[in-house]
């Protein structure tokens, strides 16, 4: 079960989306195909798992003094200096502003007109291109990748649907009068699902909300809208895009045990040239999460053909037919340094059959929290003990806690190490972790008998050691990325 190993560094990254017809690059110990100097598909191994370099807080040091002037002349020339170069900085702050070309919408309200729920526009990513006229949720495509309008819809608090327009810039729930089945299929869609799974009504909303207006198929749900002061009959939608985090084997043996067939229909064994390399996580028909850190270097090109997909599987020893990768998309963000935003979604080359053996794990909802203390379980085929080069063949889990990032950034743990898009899973005493070649790999907790991803498994160090949890990439906080790629590749 997978983390990386604290004296080693990081593998560096790939910046931009990976796509088939770029050649993509693995580090080189992601490499496990036949041939000299590997290790052949009979004996996987698995990556090592980057470990943030310890950070140690010091004491702000004090300003050094500056340079005293040898004569007026010379510090009033250095002060000229200073004002010129302050006065076209100013100016091109300003600049910017004004006619910058990835702004957003501007908002007229300030966030004390609206405490509880004003957020600020996120900004435009850099990788895409948008003209200086670019408006976000304002329902029209104007960037090229259309990236203004793939952060507009998402699912909070029990599945409620919340859209921001460009009318408000809140997110706001959707009333359910005049709602259809016709629209959950649209804003699923739009999400990058193939269509809606379930589509119910939340009594008791007595605040603003939005109603559909228009119709347009081919538009974008944010476009359709128009606010109103109070839902009719107090009430809003609650949309389910997809059926997932269902088991079908529901008895689990607790601690680093081997899985049932139907335990983790969601888990994935992610294969490079015949040999497993990481986990990946099942979460629709098309697409695969998986780490960042598994699929990226700057050694030797990979062809995209050489990674294969393999879902409901309990033992290397037994694998099914295998899925073909259309396209591994790396996030922009990650950071090979601090292995930050360490997440990457897999685009299958086409969609699989649920069965159940295969089955999606939930995405969580945009404000879902998991506590401390919240049990829950992480599962892969890494190894059972620390630096062996011995893997198992056969899915095994673990149930481990959630443990706060305040406790987790300790002296005596990370020290600063876990940043807000990661969280920190296992036990403070040691022997329940996940380990070696379990990258990129499910953290998912359960409520009422749905299984929801918390996080994909991503560092540590060692396995199992005292007051060095596992850390897991944030799903939560990469959510609108996620759902920003789906849409993407799905239009």
């Amino acid at each position: 079960m997978a983390k990386h190993d604290p004296n080693e560094p990081p593998p560096p990254y790939y910046s931009v989306p990976m796509y088939p017809e770029l050649p993509i690059k693995c580090h080189e110990d992601l490499v496990y195909g036949v041939g000299p100097g590997r290790i052949p598909p009979s004996q996987p191994r698995y990556p090592p798992v980057v470990i943030v370099p310890q950070v140690t807080t010091h004491p702000i040091p004090p300003k050094r003094r500056s340079h005293c002037c040898r004569n007026n002349a010379q510090c009033y020339g250095s002060t000229g200096g200073i004002l010129l170069v302050l006065g076209l900085l100013a100016l091109a702050i300003w600049l910017g502003v004004r006619y910058g070309t990835r702004t957003g919408p501007i908002f007229y309200h300030t966030e004390d007109d609206h405490p509880n729920d004003y957020e600020p526009s996120p900004p435009i990513p850099e990788f895409d291109t948008c003209p200086n006229t670019t408006v976000q949720c304002d329902g029209i495509k104007d960037c090229v990748l259309g990236t203004d309008e793939s952060i507009c819809v998402r699912l909070g608090t029990n599945s409620r649907l919340e859209v921001r327009t460009v009318e408000d810039g809140r997110f706001l729930p959707m009333c359910y009068r005049n709602w259809d089945q016709s629209y959950s299929h649209q804003t699923c869609a739009q999400l990058g699902f193939e269509s809606s799974y379930e589509t119910k009504i939340l009594s008791g909303h007595t605040a603003k909300g939005l109603s559909m207006t228009k119709r347009d198929p081919e538009g974008f749900i944010q476009g359709l809208t128009s606010s109103s002061s109070r839902c009719p009959d107090d009430q809003i939608v609650s949309l389910q895009c997809i059926e997932c985090g269902r088991q079908k084997s529901t008895s689990r043996i607790i601690g680093g045990e081997p899985s049932k067939l139907g335990e983790w229909p969601w888990q994935v064994s992610l294969y490079y040239k015949g040999s497993h390399v990481c986990g990946g996580v099942l979460i629709s028909k098309n697409f695969v999460l998986s780490a960042a850190h598994c699929m990226h270097s700057d050694d030797e090109p990979q062809d995209i053909s050489d990674w294969k997909v393999y879902v409901g599987v309990v033992s290397l020893n037994s694998l099914p037919a295998p899925h073909e990768v259309k396209r591994i998309i790396l996030n922009e963000n990650y950071d090979s340094v601090s292995n930050d935003q360490d997440i990457a979604l897999i685009k299958l080359e086409t969609p699989m059959e649920f069965s159940d053996n295969n089955r999606p794990a939930c995405l969580p909802t945009s404000n879902q929290q998991f506590k401390h203390g919240t049990q829950c379980f992480t599962s892969g085929f890494g190894t059972t003990e620390a630096d062996s080069l011995e893997v198992s063949t056969t899915l095994m889990d673990v149930s481990v806690q959630v443990i706060g990032t305040d406790v987790c950034n300790s002296p005596i743990s990370y020290r600063g190490g876990v940043t807000k898009n990661m969280m920190c899973a296992g036990h403070l005493d040691g022997g329940r972790d996940s380990c070696q070649g379990d990258s990129g790999g499910p953290l998912v907790c359960e409520k009422d008998g749905v299984w929801t991803l918390a996080g994909i498994t991503s560092w540590g160090a060692g396995c199992g050691e005292k007051n060095k949890p596992g850390v897991y990439t944030k799903v939560t906080s990469v959510l609108p990325w996620i759902y920003s790629k789906m849409m993407q590749e799905m239009s």
